[in-house]
């Protein structure tokens, strides 16, 4: 008898199988019940990695995040606060000296060392892994005036409720770029009196991004805030007053 044959791939054709089996009823059935147990295990298989990279990332944001403990004791909250921040990529300032950044030998040296007694007084961690727990080796820092947390993608709202501790001495505080601050974690800064210059521009888990300006405004009346580009249309200048009355229809 007659029977028509199609080959079948596996990395190259292994063997051919008679189509006439392919048109059979009960056959048709089983094949499909094979290709749908196929295409339910590779979704399952692709689930399930996406699932075991994303809790890859989330052990390497906490390692990396991981409270310095053993040096704060040995060196002081300084050098374990440049440590960590060094550490993720960012850079330090001590009082008087030099921005410092992690070099290719690494971080510890004799002049590292010898900083121990000197404050650190501004940190940049702009773009860095920091995250709630991490902080934790930034608020011993009772003399840091300078503080640059710019597009951090792990700082929330729960992070901004513990920087009170470093009210007595913050000064410059930015927060430009964080996209999972809203509202709710600005409204925590109303601790820090002592601002002169916060940056709060370009977050878009901000709702209303002219009306919370105004509002952080008010609720610290002795900083200058950063994030004029929202508030553009609420405020009408002189021109755009006189322009808007021209063209207004006369009432009769």
């Amino acid at each position: 008898s007659l029977s028509l044959v199609t080959p079948v791939w596996n990395r190259g054709t292994s063997g051919i199988r008679g189509l006439s089996k392919a048109v059979d009823p009960e056959g048709s059935q089983r094949k499909g019940r094979t290709l749908l147990q196929f295409l339910t295990d590779r979704f399952y298989d692709v689930e399930a990695v996406r699932e075991y990279l994303l809790r890859k990332q989330v052990l390497k944001v906490q390692k990396k995040n991981r409270s310095v403990t053993y040096i704060k004791e040995r060196y002081g909250p300084y050098i374990a606060g440049a440590y960590f921040i060094l550490k993720l990529g960012g850079s330090v300032k001590f009082r008087d000296r030099e921005w410092m950044r992690a070099d290719e030998r690494g971080l510890s040296s004799l002049e590292f060392r010898k900083l121990q007694e000197v404050p650190l007084e501004a940190v940049d961690a702009s773009g860095c892994a920091i995250n709630y727990q991490g902080l934790d080796n930034l608020l011993a820092l009772k003399e840091l005036q300078s503080l640059s947390l710019r597009r951090c993608p792990h700082l929330d709202d729960w992070c901004l409720g513990r920087l009170y501790q470093l009210a007595d001495s913050l000064q410059e505080l930015s927060l430009a770029g964080c996209p999972r601050i809203s509202e709710r974690g600005l409204a925590c800064l109303h601790h820090l009196q002592n601002l002169r210059r916060l940056d709060i521009s370009d977050l878009p888990a901000v709702s209303n991004p002219g009306l919370t300006q105004i509002l952080v405004e008010e609720m610290l009346p002795h900083c200058e805030v950063l994030g004029a580009d929202w508030a553009q249309g609420l405020k009408v200048g002189p021109e755009e007053q006189s322009q808007d009355a021209a063209g207004s229809p006369i009432p009769a």
